[in-house]
């Protein structure tokens, strides 16, 4: 069973499971509830999944934190939402990545795999706008992707800077504008 391309992942409520992968290892892999699937975008809503608070410098991720997650199909990125527990946007943290793939996982409570492939670049975009970082290029070029493989080393830095416009000209604030409330 495979619900990849622009197969739906199911109704909004159905648990998957996030594996986020980084250099062919598995880097996190945890659930989530699934929010919207249009065939292009899937978008779940997941609680801070590391254990304890992880201090950017920039930002606090912590327990109670709710990311609502949207992943493309068809784009070389995915941004999360941060919430804090109270509901108070934090900002939103991107990841430049291969196009989401979604697998069957069968019938079990967890039907569904978003297989992401993360290609080292990200981007923070503060709640209020004033903060923009683009993060981890060192990271980038260390390892070694435009050797390998030099179409995804240009869509990746393509995604980055595509991500940056969308975050100064506010398209971040309307991805949530179409999504049940939570």
């Amino acid at each position: 069973m495979s619900a990849s391309s622009s197969e739906s992942v199911g109704a909004p409520g159905v648990q998957v499971e996030v594996r986020l992968v980084k250099a062919g290892r598995t880097k996190i892999r945890y659930p989530a509830t699934l929010i919207a699937d249009d065939g292009a975008r899937v978008v779940v809503r997941a609680p801070w999944a590391a254990d304890g608070v992880r201090d950017f410098g920039f930002v606090r991720f912590e327990p109670g934190d709710v990311f609502t997650e949207h992943y493309w199909r068809d784009r070389w990125y995915a941004v999360k939402e941060v919430r804090a527990g109270d509901g108070t946007l934090k900002g939103w943290y991107c990841d430049v990545t291969r196009p989401t793939v979604v697998r069957g996982l069968g019938t079990g409570e967890l039907r569904y795999e978003l297989l992401v492939e993360d290609l080292d670049l990200d981007l923070w975009a503060s709640a209020d706008g004033a903060t923009v970082l683009r993060l981890d290029e060192d990271e980038f070029e260390e390892s070694g992707l435009a050797d390998r493989d030099p179409v995804a080393a240009d869509a990746a830095r393509r995604a980055l800077d595509e991500l940056e416009l969308l975050v100064r000209d506010g398209s971040f604030t309307k991805l949530s504008d179409r999504l049940p409330p939570s």
